[in-house]
């Protein structure tokens, strides 16, 4: 005899019924951003790890500090300063999403 299972339904309902949550949400990154996440919409937590991918690609880790990025040209415009902590880097990335 068969037993009676809810795989899918409850995931279903929960999909078809619910908005994205504001990390799932696509947004329109900046022209300075765009150079290195690209100019498609993109969810913020999408945008955060290629930002993280490109900073270990290009080693911009403080050796001495990994909670420190050091900006290069690409990321002095978005960040403002030549340096920035892991935690403020979301703040300037907000300013960079639409």
């Amino acid at each position: 005899m068969a037993t009676k299972t809810t795989d899918g339904k409850a995931g279903a309902k929960k999909a078809a019924g619910s908005k994205p949550n504001a990390l799932q949400k696509p947004l329109q990154p900046s022209k300075e951003l765009a150079a290195i996440v690209g100019s498609n919409p993109l969810p913020r937590g999408e945008v955060v790890s290629k930002m993280w991918d490109y900073i270990k690609k290009n080693n911009l880790q403080n050796p001495e500090n990994k909670r420190e990025i050091l900006a290069d040209d690409k990321l002095q415009p978005i960040f403002g300063k030549p340096k920035v902590t892991m935690f403020e880097m979301n703040k300037h990335l907000a300013q960079h999403l639409k």
